[in-house]
């Protein structure tokens, strides 16, 4: 019965993301049921020293991944806190095309080969910031799946972002299904809440820089992110989770 007025609503909700200005949409989407929280550390808006680590490379955002649509949330929470002039990247496994149209900034794939992979991240860290979600896949439950270690080795300067999510009626996140219509079923949600937690930078002793291994600068970026929301953090991978809910690998 909802899903005509959940089309509606999807339809009104695109429409004005992309016709009024930015800010104005923030608070008109707010309006029309999609609301969030934002919480960063005191020491979060100083830009001069962003503007310094621009020019040693750029910041790396690492979060968990609770639905397709989240480097759209984080993007809109960033703008709070980051010069605009400061260019801002996000690179995932599980991005739709749907969520690379939403998304008010750059979105880059990556495409699960190490090497290549780990080129593009050293790449678009060079060029700015960088949002990374190290758990391959979405998760709904309150777990963390193992965190992939790659993001580690490329930057010492590191910020965990912590984001959770909750809806009124559609999860929007498949295990067996199109994942391409995730991003939709989110937008047809007669509510829905997203917090977002920007967490203080780990300090250079945590990072390989300063004599961490990758796995442990991983996994301590995981219990750091499981903490501030209170989930459990696990070793199972993407894999592991497809196997589970839909008996496949993660092809869908």
């Amino acid at each position: 019965m909802w899903i005509p007025f959940g089309i509606f609503l999807l339809l009104v909700r695109a429409t004005v993301f992309f016709l009024l200005p930015y800010k104005l949409s923030i608070l008109f989407l707010h309006f029309t049921g999609l609301r969030g929280t934002l919480i960063i550390p005191d020491d979060c808006r100083v830009s001069n020293e962003l503007k310094q680590l621009s020019k040693e490379g750029g910041l790396l955002y690492v979060c968990n991944h609770r639905t397709l649509l989240d480097p759209v949330y984080l993007s809109m929470g960033l703008v709070q806190v980051r010069p605009p002039s400061l260019s801002l990247a996000a690179v995932t496994y599980s991005l739709s095309r749907v969520t690379e149209l939403f998304a008010p900034i750059r979105t880059v794939r990556l495409i699960r080969n190490r090497e290549k992979d780990s080129k593009m991240i050293e790449k678009q860290l060079q060029q700015g910031d960088l949002v990374i979600c190290p758990e391959g896949t979405t998760c709904r439950e309150p777990y963390l799946l193992r965190f992939s270690p790659l993001f580690a080795e490329k930057t010492y300067h590191i910020v965990p972002v912590a984001i959770d999510f909750h809806v009124s009626m559609f999860y929007g996140t498949t295990a067996g299904g199109y994942k391409s219509l995730d991003p939709v079923f989110l937008l047809m949600n007669p509510t829905s809440h997203c917090s977002l937690a920007i967490l203080e930078k780990l300090p250079r002793s945590y990072t390989c820089k300063g004599g961490k291994s990758k796995f442990e600068v991983a996994n301590h970026v995981q219990a750091l992110i499981g903490k501030a929301l209170n989930f459990e953090c696990t070793s199972l991978t993407r894999k592991d989770k497809y196997m589970i809910l839909a008996g496949n690998e993660g092809i869908v």
